[in-house]
């Protein structure tokens, strides 16, 4: 019994829930979500009542706004308008393949069924001249020669070439020429003072970063100049302004250490000179210790090397503006504490002991270093790029 009301519930649990969400879609004026919705239980149950009502009220409201929205743009005859045109009547015929596969419908019997429309020669009508409008507000656009404007001018294109394929002369060469004209392109290069004195090879291992995020589909990062011809329209500078390494520090340490331990022993002897015996009767040994002695000296090492720099972020055209400067550093630090033992060994303890496995260490070179910190610093210049984007359009 209680099984049987816990499903009773659960069933009209869910129907209520279902009553809900397409009360929701009517209201937000998904009118297609219901339709599909609809479509997909009368294939199921074609004689639900409900469904039938749903589905017939969504269909008429949903061709009712698309056609009072096309007769709208065609009225107010703007050119820019036929692509929505075009998507209207998409919709419109789209719908109408959705519930044929349902139709005819029996609604209390009262048949419901919607005459075929062919929205063809409109669909064809209204996609030549989106094309149109495309193609010849896209040459406008490029005529202003500035990046968004070209940037719109090949979304534009595209579009036309969707529409009517290879129909415009010079489509092609224009959707490139839009392309490559609407591209932002930036230099990222690393320059030091005279003074300091690096490698080629440490200047190109600063930029092999993850430049994950920074490129889009209208901006591009290099790295390296590719070619004499590519004008750059921002460039970011890495300026390392300064490399210190540190002197070579070493620090001695010495620590002895003492432990007793059991050297044998002597037999207990009487005034007579005679071996003393215990109550048991066995002879009474005196036990004999020595000391032992070790000293652990330790041995620290330290060598540290900083650079400092900041990143400068310049736009190039149409003027020379400086966008952003961000102070950029790293240390890398080289440390070392060995240990080595002068005595008995048996006189460490644990800890001291473990001590003595650490071995001394040769300093790394200074190039050693400064490549080391190389490594730390390229995701303080990353961070620098990626936090400073938005000033790159």
């Amino acid at each position: 019994m209680v099984m049987k009301k816990f499903l009773l519930f659960t069933f009209v649990a869910l129907v209520i829930s279902s009553c809900g969400s397409t009360t929701k879609k009517m209201q937000r004026g998904d009118y297609d979500g219901i339709i599909t919705k609809s479509v997909k239980k009368l294939i199921k149950d074609p004689r639900d009542a409900k469904e039938i009502e749903m589905l017939d009220k969504a269909y008429k409201l949903a061709n009712e706004r698309d056609i009072e929205r096309i007769k709208y743009l065609k009225t107010e005859n703007n050119p820019n308008n036929y692509d929505e045109i075009f998507r209207r009547y998409e919709s419109l015929k789209a719908r109408q393949s959705r519930v044929k596969p349902v139709l005819p419908l029996d609604l209390n019997g009262r048949t419901i069924n919607y005459p075929y429309v062919d929205y063809d020669s409109e669909l064809v009508a209204a996609k030549k001249k989106a094309a149109e409008y495309y193609y010849q507000n896209a040459q406008k656009l490029m005529k202003n020669s500035n990046k968004e404007s070209y940037r719109q001018a090949h979304y534009e294109l595209v579009l036309a070439q969707q529409y009517s394929g290879d129909a415009f002369p010079n489509l092609n060469e224009m959707i490139i020429e839009a392309r490559l004209k609407g591209i932002s392109r930036v230099i990222v290069e690393v320059q030091t003072s005279d003074r300091i004195l690096i490698a080629p090879e440490f200047r190109d291992e600063l930029l092999t970063f993850d430049s994950q995020g920074l490129n889009t589909d209208w901006i591009e990062y290099h790295f390296r100049h590719i070619n004499e011809e590519i004008e750059y329209d921002y460039a970011v500078v890495i300026n390392i302004l300064d490399i210190v390494i540190s002197p070579e520090e070493v620090k001695t340490t010495d620590q002895i250490f003492k432990k007793e331990v059991e050297d044998g022993f002597d037999y207990a002897l009487d005034a007579k000179g005679n071996v003393m015996r215990d109550t048991s009767g066995n002879d009474i040994k005196i036990m004999r210790y020595k000391t032992l002695t070790c000293t652990l000296i330790e041995t620290y090492q330290k060598k540290t090397a900083t650079i400092r720099g900041q990143t400068e972020i310049t736009e190039l055209k149409p003027m020379l503006k400086l966008l952003a400067k961000e102070p950029i550093g790293a240390t890398n630090t080289f440390e070392n504490i060995s240990a080595r033992a002068v005595g008995d060994e048996a006189a460490l303890d644990g800890p001291a002991r473990e001590k003595t496995k650490n071995e001394y260490m040769p300093f790394p070179p200074d190039m050693v270093m400064v490549f080391n910190t190389a490594e730390t610093l390229k995701p303080a210049i990353r961070n620098a790029l990626y936090n400073n984007r938005h000033l790159i359009h």
